[in-house]
């Protein structure tokens, strides 16, 4: 398996077909993925909403239908990020919906199995009146079984350390259904390399924004490292750091990332923009960090899968030195 997926002269992608922001897990000795497919990024008008892969190898992955019933269209158009755990011997699939890049917000459907159909359970995970712009949540379960909703939203205020745009928060969860009302930030943008677009008109002004999105954490050796990525998603400067912290909720600090992510970031025309992370046990009993990269031609964004090492530096993917 390590000479299939990651002993290659130049990289392959796991699934050929457009694939985004990829979540797998595994469940009953199989592995599972779910994305966000090219109709769910641009507007999607069927039935069944973001594309399923099955693989019982880990290594060959099959198209294993849609996974979500489409709630009201008067949420929106566009369903982004979603991803997928089980507890208490259900299903549940997170997620965002809005109209392109305006007024998301975070839901939860359920199922009894993990290809779905999932149902939306009726209700949006924060109050769209007072967060307009919700995505990329992240349901983590720590060691006491407590279980966590890590997302990212828009800050609009700036200062000392601090630069305007979509960054990190966190909220207890009360039950996999509804959060608590102890959101707090995560991490905020403090770097150039993490900057989406100058005088970006948005809220009725126009910000040098900055992004931070698609959290994911992994405890090891007793920490939490939130993996992230940042800078723009539609070219080159798009990558995946982390923060660290000793606590679930933080303080995370991200600190030696002045000169860029040190995780994932482009080093192949073959492969620009490499960002929005999951991490899964592989068959080896390794982890391994899925996610999404354009081609050459930046036509398709698709799922690779490569190794995650653990290093005294931190978390690192080989690939990228």
């Amino acid at each position: 398996m390590e000479a299939q997926l990651t002993a290659r002269e130049a990289p392959r992608p796991a699934y050929e077909n457009y694939f985004a922001d990829p979540f797998v897990w595994r469940h009953d000795g199989e592995f599972f993925a779910i994305g966000t497919g090219e109709r769910e990024a641009t507007g999607y008008p069927g039935e069944l909403v973001f594309p399923l892969l099955r693989s019982r190898d880990f290594i060959c992955w099959n198209q294993a239908g849609r996974a979500l019933l489409r709630p009201d269209g008067s949420l929106g158009t566009n369903f982004w990020a979603p991803e997928v755990v089980f507890e208490d011997g259900k299903f549940y699939l997170y997620y965002s919906v809005g109209f392109a890049d305006a007024k998301h917000q975070l839901r939860v459907a359920t199922s009894e199995t993990p290809l779905g159909p999932f149902q939306d359970f009726g209700t949006a995970l924060i109050d769209p009146g007072t967060c307009a712009f919700a995505i990329d949540a992240h349901a983590f379960r720590d060691d006491d079984g407590r279980w966590y909703l890590f997302y990212a939203r828009d800050f609009l205020d700036t200062g000392v350390g601090v630069r305007a745009g979509t960054a990190l928060a966190v909220a207890p969860m009360k039950s996999m259904t509804e959060l608590s009302g102890e959101h707090r930030a995560v991490l905020r943008a403090r770097h150039d390399w993490q900057r989406f677009q100058e005088n970006r008109p948005i809220y009725g002004g126009s910000y040098d924004w900055h992004t931070l999105e698609g959290p994911f954490v992994r405890k090891h050796d007793g920490r939490y490292y939130c993996l992230y990525s940042a800078g723009r998603w539609e070219n080159e400067t798009y990558g995946v750091d982390y923060a660290v912290a000793d606590h679930v909720l933080g303080p995370y600090s991200d600190a030696g990332n002045e000169n860029g992510p040190r995780v994932l970031r482009t080093v192949s025309r073959d492969m620009l923009g490499p960002g929005h992370n999951s991490i899964v046990t592989g068959p080896d009993g390794g982890d391994w960090i899925v996610y999404h990269a354009w081609d050459a031609a930046m036509a398709a964004r698709r799922m690779f899968i490569d190794r995650l090492v653990w290093t005294g530096d931190g978390p690192r993917c080989p690939r990228f030195g």
